[in-house]
């Protein structure tokens, strides 16, 4: 009977011995179950990541080729950019791209990126943007004197408000004295604090100061072929009309002598230009220029460059890195544009700008008034030193 019983004891164990290994048994099934899932969702998630960054690499692949093509003029779009399964450098994904569009409607990327099963598409709109997003950028910095403008007109009730910009964080890199008043925001170098880099004497800014969020890169200007293979025609120093593109070594007018441009001129200046005394260079009603200047720029006084026809674009300046110096000493109106990333522009007493400024250093001088034309954002494919930049983007 005490065998009996002692046997029957040993027995019951098995029955807990099973319920264990079945309770083991389900948890590791679970856990087993719920370590694949895992794995196959960061396996889907490292592609879904990967097909990702593949399609944001053909996007910047594409934009890169379109701004490669701006350096060709005039703009060609018969042929546009595109690729099909590129690879991403150090990964299994491949991305593809197309570039659709015209000047007239814009330009759009579409740019897939595929990795395993997964697969992703990001799309762009792109535009042009010109050297002239400021009224006024000075690289090193600027300078305004007592009783200075800068204003801003030809803008519409969505335009971003107006710039005053430098790419410097050093301490007073932008002096802005007494009375002088800047009706917009004040841009410093990126990471700058903008109470360092600018020496307030009693300014008035009627919007922010901030920091950029990046460098503005300011590109150097090179001569069209076709203008730098002109033979030179010498100098200007008397009495000329000029009708037809041309080069020539330098302009130095005489005491109130006149340049007359009459038509639309491309001018390609190797040397100096000099205004003597009440000199002018004035651009008929009907006419424009776009002049590339290699040496630097004096006009003496009361001399001017007179823009006859107001319109800032039909007077374009555009500065070599050998041009060092740009000095307007002149009261009447300046209607034009000036692009000169390695010169020092001043401009001196009393005179009256429209357009914008791109400069080294910009000075305007006591009761100057500088008003920028934000018409000048309207940037177009054959612009110089224009670039495409994105402007709307969206993941499909």
């Amino acid at each position: 009977m005490k065998k009996l019983l002692k046997s029957k004891r040993r027995g019951s164990a098995i029955p807990l011995v099973l319920v264990a290994v079945m309770i083991l048994l389900a948890m590791g099934v679970g856990l087993l179950d719920l370590g694949m899932k895992g794995r196959i969702y960061s396996i889907r998630t490292a592609s879904d990541i990967a097909a990702r960054c593949a399609a944001d690499a053909g996007l910047t692949m594409a934009l890169f080729e379109m701004n490669e093509k701006l350096k060709v003029k005039p703009w060609n779009d018969s042929s546009l950019p595109e690729a099909t399964n590129e690879s991403l450098p150090y990964c299994d994904a491949v991305f593809s791209y197309t570039v659709t569009g015209n000047p007239g409607t814009g330009y759009t990327i579409e740019s897939v990126g595929a990795s395993g099963n997964a697969e992703r598409k990001v799309v762009c709109v792109l535009k042009p943007q010109g050297p002239f997003e400021f009224a006024v950028f000075a690289e090193d910095g600027a300078e305004l004197k007592n009783s200075a403008l800068v204003d801003w007109y030809n803008f519409g009730a969505d335009d971003e408000i107006l710039k005053f910009g430098t790419n410097s964080i050093v301490s007073g890199a932008f002096s802005f004295k007494n009375s002088s008043t800047i009706n917009g925001d004040v841009v410093v170098g990126v990471d700058g604090n903008p109470d360092v880099v600018i020496d307030d004497f009693g300014a008035t800014i009627t919007g922010e100061t901030r920091a950029l969020r990046e460098r503005n890169v300011l590109p150097p200007i090179a001569v069209p072929q076709w203008l730098e293979s002109l033979p030179s025609s010498g100098t200007i120093q008397n009495d000329t009309t000029v009708t037809n593109s041309a080069k020539y070594s330098g302009i130095n007018l005489n005491n109130s002598k006149t340049l007359l441009i009459d038509g639309d001129v491309t001018l390609y200046v190797t040397g100096e230009i000099i205004l003597g005394n009440s000199a002018e260079v004035q651009i008929d009603n009907d006419a424009s220029l776009i002049l590339y200047l290699g040496g630097d720029f004096e006009g003496k006084n009361s001399s001017t460059i007179n823009n006859l026809t107001q319109e800032t674009k039909k007077l374009q300046i555009y500065c070599l890195d050998s041009c060092e110096n740009m000095l307007f000493k002149k009261s009447s109106d300046f209607y034009g544009v000036i692009y000169a990333p390695n010169a020092d522009v001043i401009m001196y007493n009393s005179a009256n700008i429209y357009g914008a400024i791109v400069a080294r250093d910009f000075e305007q001088k006591n009761s100057g008034t500088f008003n920028y034309d934000a018409s000048l954002r309207d940037a177009s494919v054959n612009d110089e030193a224009v670039r495409f930049v994105v402007t709307n983007w969206h993941e499909e």
